[in-house]
């Protein structure tokens, strides 16, 4: 940190900046805690029997905070998750959990999508699972282009939700709200 300080052109032994190379590294810890996190074994001990319940559960309006892997810059958004129960259901702060899990990772927003879809699929074996992530990409609005209200969208349908228009319909009309 004090190279890159000193790369900038500003001297990193300057009292203002004396403790910045301490703060840096704390704040990459807590931006990057996800690595430390298995997104699997958070969700694998959450599940309830769901007596007959055969709706769609949706969560919307996850925010999140990340960071790109080609810049490391922040990646803003939200996040919207439903699943169709098959015969378990997930406590809804460990579905927040496994978003957190891979949110503070490097990540690429396609693979984000998909890695929290798999996840829950994989651990709740539902019968569908939608993950739609908006998110704006500052790599994108303070540096390169510098268009400042751009958002990505991203998807990713599994089982039912990719093979139902009706269930898929239904997701889309909810996280609209």
């Amino acid at each position: 940190m004090r190279v890159l300080l000193g790369w900038t052109g500003d001297d990193a032994a300057r009292p203002g900046l004396r403790r910045t190379p301490a703060r840096v590294v704390g704040a990459l810890e807590d931006w990057f805690s996800g690595y430390a996190v298995d997104p699997y074994a958070l969700l694998g001990g959450s599940f309830q029997a769901v007596n007959h319940y055969d709706r769609i559960v949706t969560l919307r309006d996850i925010d999140f905070e990340s960071h790109c892997e080609h810049h490391m810059a922040p990646i803003l958004g939200r996040i919207h998750l439903a699943y169709l129960p098959n015969r378990r259901l997930a406590g809804i702060s460990k579905l927040v959990r496994v978003v957190e899990a891979y949110t503070r990772r490097l990540q690429v927003q396609e693979r984000l999508t998909a890695e929290i879809a798999r996840c829950v699929n994989d651990v709740l074996e539902p019968r569908g699972v939608a993950v739609v992530v908006e998110a704006q990409h500052q790599c994108m609005t303070t540096r390169g282009v510098h268009r400042a209200n751009v958002r990505m969208t991203t998807s990713e349908m599994l089982g039912a939700f990719q093979d139902d228009d009706r269930i898929r319909a239904e997701f889309l009309a909810a996280i609209r709200g």
